[in-house]
């Protein structure tokens, strides 16, 4: 594993020693890693959701320009109550 040296601020080191105190982590490093994964993790989602949208986008189902538009023609096809 690569050792590194990083400076955080107060809080950060603060929020840091409180979770190796109250044991949710052993080790700061142990949390920064479960932080970067996390991150890792969301910027993977994003990428898979961002894909599902350009996705949807290009496969012309909607043709409609504004939210405005596409919420008229979504009505039209609902029953009145």
């Amino acid at each position: 594993m690569t050792r590194q040296s990083i400076s955080l601020t107060a809080p950060n080191e603060e929020w840091l020693k409180n979770q190796v105190s109250t044991e949710e982590f052993s080790s700061k490093s142990e949390a920064i890693n479960y932080l970067i994964k996390q991150a890792r993790s969301q910027d993977e989602y994003y990428e898979f959701v961002r894909a599902k949208i350009d996705k949807g986008e290009k496969s012309g189902f909607v043709k409609k320009q504004t939210r405005e538009e596409m919420l008229a023609e979504f009505k039209k096809g609902l029953p009145n109550l």
